[in-house]
């Protein structure tokens, strides 16, 4: 009997101790979307014959909806708020446990970045990606001077303060996240033209670490072993500056390694994007408007060179789109 009870003694604590963790841990669903990007894409039913990877420059400028209604792809985007190169290696190496894409196209913006950002943006990526061999490793490549992989095994050695500082979100999200994005997009339909931009400074160097392209290497290898084919893109930005020298390094490396490169930068004319109408926050990423523009654009490309499947003939497959695209727009008109 005191060996029963010390069981239930102890089974008690675990379940207490994880409800504990669960309540702590932010929901980021009103107060901050984007912290259920990487905990959407758990939710799918169908595979997608396209995956974007990268930071905020894939979830805010490429819609997979867009794309879907008018050519029929399957695609996701797995982007997160600064996610960084190797980041977006191990989200992808993830990924691919689930599915295997015919197209891979990763955004290169997070070349410049040769060290983690910051704690809030590691946590926005990691507090609900699923545990696996990848994530300790992306926790271990990401974590700052401060941080503590034991504070991402127990989240409330992390967020034990916010016990008195829970909201309504915390209670309606115990057990299941909102999910608040279609496909990986993030709808935003503010408009903020552009207007003028702090004069381009002199870098001392413009050469991208050896380590970032270390992980882009381990993203070319990673591709071709899994058959996939590998796309390179810059999205359409005003700031921070694409300097030229960046430019030309991705140029030399996707020609070195036989990988098609867009730069979206050089084809704002002719994809019709005006920065005065098609930007949320003065040219730093594009609103719903631009984001509808380039998706077009892109997956005219996707279509008719990469030879993608038009889905919209699959019974099966539409069905599930067309709830996709019926949400998609109900959350246009709330908006």
């Amino acid at each position: 009997m005191k060996y029963l009870n010390r069981i239930l003694i102890i089974t008690l604590f675990i379940i207490v101790f994880i409800f504990l963790n669960r309540l702590v841990t932010p929901k980021y669903t009103e107060s901050l979307e984007e912290g259920s990007m990487t905990n959407a894409y758990y939710k799918e039913t169908t595979n997608h014959d396209v995956i974007f990877i990268g930071d905020c420059e894939v979830y805010a400028n490429i819609s997979p909806l867009v794309m879907y209604e008018n050519y029929g792809i399957t695609s996701y985007v797995r982007g997160n708020s600064s996610q960084d190169i190797w980041q977006s290696y191990y989200l992808l190496k993830e990924t691919l446990k689930y599915e295997i894409p015919k197209v891979v196209v990763l955004n290169i913006t997070s070349m410049k970045n040769s060290k983690p950002d910051s704690e809030p943006y590691n946590r926005l990526m990691l507090d609900y990606m699923r545990w696996s061999k990848e994530k300790v490793a992306m926790i271990n490549a990401s974590m700052t001077e401060e941080e503590n992989i034991l504070a991402y095994l127990f989240p409330i050695l992390r967020y034990h303060s916010r016990i008195t500082e829970l909201k309504k979100e915390d209670i309606i999200y115990l057990f299941q996240n909102k999910i608040t994005t279609h496909n990986g997009f993030l709808i935003n339909e503010k408009v903020k033209p552009a207007g003028s931009l702090p004069a381009k400074r002199v870098l001392a160097s413009y050469d991208f670490a050896d380590s970032n392209y270390d992980y882009l290497d381990k993203i070319v290898k990673l591709c071709k072993e899994n058959n996939i084919k590998l796309i390179l893109m810059k999205a359409p930005s005003l700031y921070p500056y694409w300097y030229d020298e960046y430019n030309t390094q991705i140029i030399n490396y996707a020609r070195t390694n036989n990988l098609d490169y867009y730069n979206f930068i050089d084809l704002v004319n002719e994809i019709g994007i005006d920065f005065q109408t098609d930007t949320y926050d003065g040219g730093l990423h594009l609103n719903l408007n631009g984001a509808t523009k380039l998706s077009k654009y892109f997956g005219n490309i996707l279509k008719e060179k990469y030879n993608l499947t038009d889905y919209r003939n699959d019974d099966i497959i539409n069905n599930v789109y067309k709830k996709k695209l019926k949400a998609y727009y109900e959350a246009i008109e709330r908006k």
